[in-house]
């Protein structure tokens, strides 16, 4: 997952797309980057590390221009090289700038055609150059004497054609303006809002509408499954236009299991809301099992599972409390290499108030659980805080199959409960009871707030994937991709490269 923003402003916007990306700052720590346009040049900035660090003075000086996108990176495919940092740059045709969140499927396809048919030379291992360059290359094969937005909505027509996965894509072209687009699933988010100046509207593309509103602008809607927003800075105007290959709206339901601030809407559902509803089910279902289930209170664990747990107390009839103290400088864990950093990290993350734990039977509420490591450390250190017993609940179901979409999922084997029943994770973990939340109760908690979308991509937790092209053979490969080993070699050979 990353985060991505795009704005075509009446006055310089390198600041905004900075505040920006703090904002989006949950969806991607490996790294940050701006581009901006004054009309001619590119500036561009980008490095590994956080927001905050990477841009200094000297950078955001840098970066004039009116029109500019930016992104904040999690790694899913390729390295962790600043390289592959993003946004992109291409110079031809007209030099066009990138940003993408997702992940192409068939990119080692792409790869190939790339070099053999279109003649084009790719840099880097990452699947976002390959998306922009096929852009590029469908938009240069147009006879164009002077560039319109009709020539976009073809190129983008091509990359719809030829790619496969998920992509939420936002790109610039100096002189020309904004464009934005999403695959025809919708599976990765992407939203729009407006602001009116004196000077004349800006437009504003996100990942989350929680940036576009904390930087002033209107919240407008969501870039539609297959649409293409284009923003020409010469006239000011907007010009839409979906792909004739509709397909059925598949947005990630994981999205509104953890990945985005419960302050979104994404595709008009409030992901607060949602996960008030997943609370609801999970303790519908706990009440249901055990009737009389002996818990004393119920402890979230920080940040995401707070709003369902809330829930969970309150249906269940007991006390809510905050049990453990979150260290807001250490990373999300369940993409970092090694079990023993992420152990680590986890007790370096939380730290339990042993007041609210002990000679008590203890509920811990977490949103998820996927290689187990968070869950079991932080059990262990319930009981170390003298919780008489300790019970586990996940507001979602059991994550068993690795994310081909652009969340960094660890291969199969790493996850927990991929080939585990219930009651055997339930040992490795070292819980008294673990509660999961099932599918339907999860997908019902998104589709109650828009009955509009009734298909969610759920295949962490379900095995099935989009389309055919997600093959064995596919996953036998992304598995060598991205099983520990594979990242920490990565990791070295990253900084060897940055030296």
């Amino acid at each position: 997952m990353c985060g991505i923003v795009g704005i075509a402003g009446t006055e310089p916007v390198n600041m905004r797309i900075y505040d920006t990306l703090t904002v989006l700052q949950h969806r991607g720590q490996d790294a940050a980057g701006i581009a901006t346009t004054d009309g001619g040049q590119i500036f561009l900035r980008k490095d590994n590390g956080l927001v905050k660090d990477v841009f200094r003075t000297r950078h955001m000086q840098e970066l004039t221009g009116s029109l500019g996108i930016g992104h904040v990176r999690y790694p899913t495919a390729g390295t962790s090289s600043s390289h592959e940092a993003q946004p992109l740059y291409v110079n031809s045709p007209y030099g066009i700038a990138l940003a993408h969140n997702g992940n192409l499927t068939n990119a080692a396809t792409l790869k190939e055609e790339l070099f053999r048919l279109d003649r084009r030379h790719l840099n880097t291992r990452s699947d976002s150059e390959i998306l922009l360059n096929v852009l590029a290359h469908e938009l240069g094969n147009q006879p164009i004497d002077r560039l319109l937005p009709e020539h976009i909505f073809k190129a983008v027509e091509g990359v719809h054609r030829r790619c496969q996965g998920a992509y939420a894509t936002v790109a610039m072209i100096p002189g020309f303006g904004l464009v934005a687009f999403r695959d025809q699933n919708g599976i990765r988010p992407l939203c729009y809002g407006f602001r009116d100046t004196p000077q004349g509207r800006e437009i504003m593309v996100a990942s989350e509408s929680v940036a576009i509103e904390t930087s002033g602008f209107s919240f407008e809607g969501n870039v539609q499954p297959g649409e293409t927003i284009v923003f020409d800075v010469r006239d000011r105007s907007m010009h839409h236009r979906t792909s004739s290959d509709s397909r059925a709206h598949q947005p990630c339901i994981f999205e509104f299991v953890y990945l985005a601030r419960p302050d979104s809407i994404m595709d008009g559902i409030s992901v607060y809301k949602s996960r008030l509803r997943m609370g609801n089910s999970l303790a519908k279902k706990i009440l249901r099992l055990k009737p009389e289930h002996g818990i004393d209170v119920v402890i979230p664990v920080p940040d995401t599972s707070r709003t369902a747990a809330i829930q969970v107390a309150y249906h269940l009839g007991v006390k809510f409390r905050e049990g453990f103290i979150k260290n807001r400088y250490i990373g999300r864990t369940f993409i970092m290499p090694g079990q023993a950093a992420r152990k680590k990290s986890v007790r370096q993350k939380l730290n339990p108030i042993s007041l609210e734990f002990r000679d008590k039977h203890v509920l811990l509420v977490d949103d998820s659980i996927v290689r187990g490591t968070t869950c079991s450390e932080i059990i262990r250190m319930a009981r170390d805080a003298g919780a008489s017993r300790v019970s586990f609940a996940s507001a979602a179901p059991p994550v068993r199959y690795p994310n081909v979409y652009g969340i960094d999922m660890p291969a199969a084997p790493e996850l927990i409960a991929h080939d585990r029943s219930v009651e055997e994770i339930q040992g490795e973990i070292g819980a008294d009871w673990l509660i999961y939340q099932d599918l339907d109760d999860l997908i019902l908690s998104a589709r109650e707030g828009n009955p509009e979308i009734q298909d969610y991509e759920d295949s962490v937790f379900s095995g099935k994937y989009i389309g055919d092209d997600v093959s064995a053979e596919y996953l036998v490969g992304l598995e060598a991709d991205r099983n520990d080993e594979t990242k920490l070699r990565n990791r070295v050979q990253s900084i060897e490269e940055d030296g």
